[in-house]
Formats: C-alpha cells, sequence, structure tokens
C-alpha cells in the first residue's frame, strides 16, 4: 500500500493496533544535522510503501488508516506480493547491510544533497568501497578528491 510521505512508521503503528499484519522494511542511515551532530536514524526501505496482508473484507478499514493514501493496484483488487519475495526482504534486512540504490554511475555529475557540502557539484569518480564513492569536485579552479557517504548524493540530470 502507499503512504502519505513520511508516514510509514505511523501507519504501521496504527494498523498493526488494528490487528493487520504489517512489514515495513528499514535500513539504518548516518545523518548530520545542521549543528554538524551525526546521529543514526532508521529510514523506510521503500519510501512511501508499506506492506500489509489483508483480505477483501479489510480494505475499507485499511484504507481509512491514518496516513494510508491507497492500495497499490486497481480498482478491483489490489496486486499481490508472493510471500517469497516478503520473506527473502526480511532474511537479508536481518543478516546483511541493506540500504536503497540511488543509480549513480561513475562518471556520472552528481549534487551533494546534506551535510556541510549541500549544493556542490562534480563528478563520480570511482567508487571506493561496498558503500562509499569517491567524488572529484571542482573548488576554485582545482579538484578535491573526498569520500561521501552514497546516500547523500543525487545525480544531476541533464
Amino acid at each position: 500500500m502507499v503512504t502519505v510521505p513520511q508516514h510509514e512508521k505511523a501507519a504501521s503503528r496504527h494498523l498493526d493496533s488494528a490487528g493487520v499484519e504489517t512489514f515495513l522494511p528499514t535500513y539504518e542511515s548516518s545523518r548530520v544535522w545542521k549543528n554538524r551532530q551525526k546521529v543514526k536514524v532508521e529510514l523506510p526501505l521503500f519510501p512511501t510503501y508499506l506492506f500489509v496482508r489483508i483480505d477483501q473484507a479489510e480494505r475499507t478499514r485499511v484504507l481509512r488508516t491514518p496516513g494510508v493514501r491507497q492500495l497499490v493496484g486497481n480498482s478491483r483488487e489490489p496486486l499481490s506480493l508472493p510471500d517469497r519475495e516478503i520473506d527473502f526482504l526480511r532474511t537479508s534486512l536481518s543478516e546483511q547491510k541493506v540500504e536503497p540504490f540511488a543509480d549513480l554511475l561513475e562518471g556520472q555529475r552528481v549534487r551533494i544533497k546534506s551535510g556541510a557540502m549541500q549544493g556542490v557539484e562534480g563528478w563520480l569518480v570511482r567508487k571506493s568501497s561496498e558503500w562509499r564513492f569517491v567524488l572529484t569536485v571542482q573548488l576554485i579552479h582545482h579538484h578535491v578528491a573526498l569520500e561521501v557517504d552514497a546516500s547523500t548524493l543525487e545525480p544531476i540530470l541533464n
């Protein structure tokens, strides 16, 4: 089902308390606040999506839940995800580090979207490890290579 942006956890709590089985896959991410304090936050792996196990009779109750926008599917029936895919997600999340993939490619022009260097643009040069990227940024006509968290980068579309 689809939720209001940034209301996935609240919708999940409401549905859980109503006896509806839910699954909200999350991952842990580091963020730097404006005061430069680094904190770890738990974010939805699929923003605005929450998985529920319901039957036809529960559709209306789910749609009336605060934070819920719609069920994925058409007007007659919701789209079902096979149990094996949900089980795979649950197992993967418990056994290894999982985070969204931002479709970033080496050589692509990118922008830092948060942190002290927010707005700085550059090119993705190489992947330095499994979870981090090295970015070359042109500052005062010099190139500087620095490591940034992949979650802080966004592609610049032409």
